[in-house]
């Protein structure tokens, strides 16, 4: 796979929706490597996450702020050792008000108050099926930062969870945002290409890190 020979450019990928490779540097990916490394620790540590129907994600996860579950939020791992969700660290707040204001403009970033980290690590048989990010009561927009190995990042509508949709390659360092009329698309990872991780990173499998605003005032309503 080629690892640099040309440049790669940042890219509208649909209304609101921003591809912006190599946005983090080396040591922003260590230091954030590092982070999610004490973050999947127990308790509240990195879990499976289970459905409703009895099958689970094969990209295992951790979360900060709010304890996302299907299809829900609570204080606490309610789907796993009951543990009070690890708090949400103000420069991931910071970091992603940075990223919507580099890929939409200040105006999108204007008082968005991010409290929510979704940490996904995938190994590379892992999959995420396409879905959307809709428990939330803000429509602030969703920031995604990815770390390691290289996928296939599917972004789609926000009708159905079928065609029209365009394959991203997200490499180590890149960044994606999406808000506005692609707030609520239908997105998914079909494919991780194991071993493509930079070496000096020293990560084997992919991390992605989702960011989103909750909206919500209390637990109420969501899980306890």
């Amino acid at each position: 796979m080629d690892t640099g020979l040309f440049p790669r450019t940042r890219g509208g990928i649909a209304p609101g929706a921003v591809h912006v490779p190599d946005w983090l540097d080396a040591r922003e990916q260590r230091e954030l490597l590092d982070a999610c490394r004490e973050w999947a620790r127990p308790p509240a540590g990195l879990r499976t996450v289970r459905t409703p129907g009895g099958g689970t994600m094969t990209a295992r996860q951790v979360c900060l702020g709010w304890h996302w579950y299907p299809y829900g939020y609570a204080r606490t791992v309610v789907d796993g050792d009951g543990a009070p969700v690890k708090p949400f660290p103000g420069r991931l707040g910071e970091l992603g008000r940075r990223a919507v204001t580099d890929a939409l403009g200040a105006d999108a970033a204007r008082g968005a108050a991010y409290d929510i980290a979704l940490v996904n690590f995938y190994d590379g048989d892992a999959r995420m099926g396409m879905h959307r990010d809709g428990d939330e009561e803000s429509d602030a927009p969703v920031v995604s930062l990815s770390l390691g190995d290289t996928c296939v990042f599917r972004f789609g509508n926000p009708g159905t969870r079928n065609r029209p949709w365009t394959d991203v390659e997200l490499r180590s360092g890149d960044l994606f945002v999406f808000g506005g009329p692609s707030r609520l698309a239908y997105h998914g990872v079909p494919r991780v290409h194991a071993g493509t991780a930079p070496p000096e990173l020293g990560l084997t499998g992919r991390l992605n890190i989702t960011l989103r605003v909750s909206g919500l005032r209390s637990a109420s309503g969501f899980g306890s």
